[in-house]
């Protein structure tokens, strides 16, 4: 069995690589291949293609584990572990050339499912910062080699909240509604449109809190881990585990401030 700090650098070096095949199909231009769940829900040539290099890497280095890609599905594994990965998170970002954009890998323990799975590493790489979060459990969280920690002591009402949409008309409707609600209440509200780098942002102090509803297992796995190892406390909906009903990111005190008005307002979603 790899040590956390193996994989994690295991999920740098791939991720590393797919930045820069991102990256580049980024600079020739972007082709749609497909929408998913809506016509604002894309999915590029690019998301293909870099998720066929990520798995094709991941298999080279470890043919007996599992992976769970956006684009590919999933395919089970004999070793325990899966690997989560989403090959460009952020697309309508990278479709419209907006620099905040992801490659995100973890591996995970486990059964594929944020309810039960105990990630072990994860690396997210902005293809162009050239910026690169890396964390293993236990081992702490780094952006580029610096160790990460969370902002302390951050009152709610000077608290910059970051958030995100989903791709359905209705749902965004009752989400703004609830930023609504809020905006008055903390310092700003960001949405930036990649949740990845969002928790990222919360590790490095960028923001000082995230939450979003509807997010995929591959949206949040290496992420949630970063800002975990950052300092941050990473809660679902209820006693839930982060996941699709809900995903709360703040440093703990914070955390006590805006989590009981998240989950009064998205409990009435179950």
């Amino acid at each position: 069995m790899p040590s956390n700090a193996e994989l994690r650098d295991i999920a740098l070096t791939v991720a590393r690589r797919a930045a820069d095949l991102a990256h580049l199909r980024r600079s020739e231009g972007v082709e749609i291949a497909a929408s998913k769940s809506s016509l604002t829900d894309i999915v590029t040539r690019a998301d293909r293609e870099v998720e066929h290099l990520v798995r094709e890497a991941i298999a080279a280095s470890r043919p007996r584990d599992g992976f769970l890609g956006e684009e590919s599905g999933g395919g089970e594994g004999t070793s325990g572990l899966t690997w989560v990965v989403d090959p460009i998170d952020g697309t309508v970002n990278y479709f419209y050339g907006i620099p905040a954009y992801a490659v995100s890998i973890a591996v995970v323990e486990g059964d594929a499912d944020p309810q039960t799975w105990t990630t072990l590493a994860g690396a997210v790489v902005n293809p162009v910062s050239g910026e690169a979060f890396t964390a293993s459990a236990g081992g702490g969280a780094r952006l580029n080699g610096r160790e990460l920690h969370v902002n302390g002591d951050v009152p709610l009402e000077l608290a910059l909240v970051g958030t995100g949409f989903g791709y359905d008309a209705t749902i965004r409707e009752r989400q703004a509604a609830f930023v609504a609600q809020l905006i008055g209440k903390v310092r700003d509200v960001r949405r930036i449109g990649t949740a990845s780098l969002d928790l990222c942002n919360v590790a490095s102090g960028r923001l000082d809190a995230y939450f979003e509803r509807g997010l995929n297992p591959w949206d949040h796995a290496a992420g949630a881990l970063i800002a975990r190892e950052a300092g941050a406390v990473v809660g679902g909906l209820g006693d839930l585990q982060a996941g699709a009903e809900l995903l709360v990111a703040a440093p703990p005190a914070l955390y006590q401030k805006l989590n009981p008005l998240v989950q009064d307002y998205y409990s009435a979603w179950r």
